[in-house]
């Protein structure tokens, strides 16, 4: 079954290959190759290698060597991290508003998402915190990012809205790429780890409203923390 798009909001010409992916394409589909699917379209082969381009770069879809062209299922997250990286280079205190975006948005889904979870997402966060616990106990402390970000994405994992999901993700991707998971103020992060703890346990009672002070608690260690200060914003 073809995917159901049926609006095309733009009839410009450099969104010609976009209109067909969308219109005439499954996700995961082999496309044909560039010198075919061309003429098809009536552009030249190197207008429609540029209009690629730029669906690789928004995550449209994948070119490998040996597979071919195939269309991806659609993610919001390339094309934030997109705009995001070039935001970065003009200045870096514009991720500033983009942390600021991200913490709104945990809150405002909080208590839609968490009632989503099953007992396993809760069994796997008590985990999390577990292992971050480990790591930091360890001398020297190993900061733990992963489950840092595996902790914050797991509550909103069933949100059915893949612009949520775009944004979450693009912050943790942009976290790393800026250098601001290596903040090593152990006394700090244990604190953050405390505010965790609180969260799991508040949704394993199902006290959803005392999770999500737990949750903005936690956002407001922010302005508390010292240097280093390019990392002191975020959280």
């Amino acid at each position: 079954m073809k995917n159901k798009a049926k609006f095309v909001p733009v009839n410009f010409p450099q969104y010609d290959f976009l209109r067909y992916l969308a219109v005439s394409c499954d996700d995961n589909e082999k496309l044909p190759a560039l010198n075919e699917l061309a003429p098809q379209l009536g552009l030249s082969t190197s207008s429609l290698r540029e209009q690629m381009e730029v669906a690789r770069a928004l995550g449209i879809v994948e070119v490998r060597p040996r597979t071919g062209i195939k269309r991806l299922p659609y993610s919001f997250r390339f094309a934030v991290q997109q705009s995001l990286n070039y935001a970065l280079m003009i200045d870096r205190d514009y991720f500033m508003g983009f942390s600021d975006l991200r913490i709104h948005l945990e809150v405002a889904y909080w208590s839609e998402a968490v009632s989503l979870l099953r007992t396993d997402d809760k069994l796997r966060l008590k985990e999390l915190v577990r292992l971050a616990r480990e790591k930091l106990n360890r001398n020297p402390v190993q900061i733990p990012h992963a489950e840092h970000r595996e902790f914050h994405t797991t509550f909103y994992k069933y949100v059915n809205n893949p612009f949520v999901h775009g944004v979450l993700e693009a912050y943790w991707d942009l976290y790393e790429a800026a250098g601001l998971d290596v903040y090593n103020n152990a006394s700090y992060l244990n604190l953050v780890w405390d505010y965790h703890a609180e969260m799991v346990e508040s949704i394993v009672k199902g006290e959803y409203q005392a999770g999500l002070n737990a949750l903005k608690e936690h956002f407001n260690l922010i302005s508390y923390r010292n240097k280093p200060a390019n990392a002191q914003k975020f959280e």
